[in-house]
């Protein structure tokens, strides 16, 4: 029986922003980590040499991210947006919640690009799992991880 390898859905923008930071691990990160370690090295007595211990720890984050996206881009699936006028991933949706009437706008990408920050959702969150496949005019019930329930009304679909 064929085991089937992880796929992780990204945008486009999500592939090309791991892309660069790949880069810039293995061409930036990479080089400063061995000059770290040169200059800890140069210290003497590597059994209790703390820069040595954080530059090793550092090339090991370094490597094992490198690795991550390397294992992420072989496996990617990426989400093309649609014409449609439905919530899907790649789609910037704005949104009124009914108890507050307050409005915000979220983009919705697979769940390695969510970044609350930037008001970019998963569509596996508990807004994006119940905005997906709506249309513009819908009320629907959101229910939080923690048992919380409201609702929200999408107001426009991008």
């Amino acid at each position: 029986m064929a085991v089937s390898k992880p796929l992780f859905q990204l945008t486009q923008e999500g592939v090309e922003n791991l892309k660069l930071e790949l880069t810039h691990l293995k061409d930036v990160k990479r080089g400063e980590n061995l000059e770290a370690l040169k200059e800890a090295r140069a210290q003497g007595d590597l059994s209790e040499n703390a820069d040595y211990d954080a530059a090793r720890n550092e090339q090991a984050r370094i490597e094992a991210r490198i690795a991550e996206i390397e294992n992420i881009l072989k496996n990617v699936k990426i989400i093309k947006t649609t014409n449609e006028d439905i919530v899907n991933i790649g789609k910037t949706v704005q949104v009124r919640f009914q108890e507050t009437n307050e409005v915000k706008e979220f983009y919705l990408v697979g769940s390695i690009e969510a970044d609350p920050r930037l008001r970019k959702i998963s569509v596996e969150s508990p807004i994006g799992k119940a905005m997906m496949n709506k249309q513009e005019g819908d009320i629907v019930e959101v229910k939080t991880e923690t048992g919380r329930i409201f609702q929200i009304e999408i107001l426009d679909i991008k």
